[in-house]
């Protein structure tokens, strides 16, 4: 079995006296694309903020290929993509010279930043706009943007924070066969508030309630756990939550 790209142990948070994540553990391997849910208050934001480097652990372990988060933040930010919910991104930019910045930061010079630059865009279809500024772009391109800066490095690990807000159905479709064509050699973890469209796309699921992880299962392993009792994977995921809540 290959190494897991993303793993996480025993991970806890607290905010003073507040238990926000409580012990999480999980491991996301190459080629995996995980779908991360839960109702708002669960843990799930802290759980990603504490994984893009943003925030750091009370206690437990988090490793991103091989490089734990607080020994090692800079390399594990070389090998992460990550794309936000609210995007931050620099509005008085040109979208093209935003790509070149991010991709210079993250150590691409000359040709390579040329090559990755004109896939991204092209994989991205920014080519419309690479000469307008960031804040003269509209919602659905500020979003391609942000996934083109966490592409142009080629990370093994991509960390999608709500990935098609913004998005008309039309380039949804597109987005999942793009993560779909994306998956093979990276772990992919993405949140989403919709269910339907995480099953549409992810290999597993991952549900968070109170702080604690309450599923942790393949999608078609759900699918067939639901047909058996009569149920759909709506229920059943809604199933799991009540109960976390009633075991809190």
């Amino acid at each position: 079995m290959t190494a897991p790209l993303i793993r996480v142990a025993g991970l806890t948070r607290r905010y003073g006296d507040q238990l926000a994540v409580d012990g999480v553990s999980f491991e996301v391997r190459p080629g995996e694309i995980v779908g991360f849910l839960g109702p708002n208050g669960a843990g799930k934001s802290t759980v990603l903020r504490m994984l893009s480097t943003y925030l750091p652990p009370t206690s437990g372990e988090l490793e991103v290929a091989g490089h734990d988060i607080m020994r090692d933040p800079l390399a594990v930010r070389r090998r992460m993509g990550c794309l936000t919910e609210h995007n931050a991104l620099f509005d008085g930019m040109r979208v093209r010279a935003f790509l070149d910045f991010v991709g210079g930061v993250h150590g691409l010079r000359g040709d390579r930043l040329a090559e990755r630059r004109a896939w991204v865009v092209e994989r991205t279809e920014l080519a419309s706009v690479l000469k307008k500024r960031i804040a003269e772009c509209s919602k659905g391109f500020r979003q391609r943007v942000g996934l083109a800066a966490a592409l142009i490095h080629d990370p093994p690990v991509l960390l999608l924070d709500e990935p098609t807000h913004g998005l008309d159905p039309l380039q949804v479709v597109a987005f999942r066969d793009f993560v779909r064509e994306l998956s093979p050699g990276r772990a992919i973890l993405f949140s989403s508030h919709i269910l339907a469209e995480v099953a549409e796309i992810a290999t597993r699921l991952l549900v968070i309630q109170g702080g604690r992880i309450c599923l942790d299962a393949r999608v078609d392993e759900l699918e067939q756990r639901a047909a058996q009792a009569g149920d759909d994977l709506e229920g059943l995921v809604l199933d799991s939550v009540r109960r976390a809540e009633g075991a809190a």
